[in-house]
């Protein structure tokens, strides 16, 4: 039980530690991370005014085309990341800072972030 504990704890600390350098501006929100178990989703954030800009996560896939082959994790994280880019560009923002959420940038992080670099977001 013990290690559950320090792996939360040691996932706080690089959270805190990424968030204390990477803060969104109006003119380069935040695109933010968060990865669970079994979902993925992303926001982009507007620090400066405390706003969420734009939302998705892999559940609004998976409910808009139900009866489909099921896709890896890897393949919806990948489409989460362009339909938060696509969203971004209806609301007129291009360019974002990537916050990882403290998790390494690897795996479904990194499909994020290549589907909205794909969408058409710089960062």
């Amino acid at each position: 039980m013990k290690t559950t504990i320090d792996k939360k704890r040691r996932l706080y600390r690089r959270r805190a530690r990424v968030r204390a350098k990477i803060k969104g501006t109006k003119e380069a929100p935040r695109l933010s991370v968060y990865r669970s178990l079994n979902h993925i989703y992303a926001q982009i954030i507007d620090d400066e005014r405390g706003l969420t800009l734009a939302s998705a996560s892999d559940r609004e896939i998976v409910q808009s085309a139900p009866g489909k082959k099921s896709l890896s994790k890897k393949d919806l994280a990948f489409k989460v990341g362009e339909l938060i880019a696509s969203a971004a560009i209806k609301k007129k923002i291009r360019k974002v800072v990537f916050d990882r959420g403290g998790r390494i940038y690897h795996g479904r992080v990194e499909a994020v972030a290549c589907g909205s670099r794909k969408g058409g977001l710089q960062f």
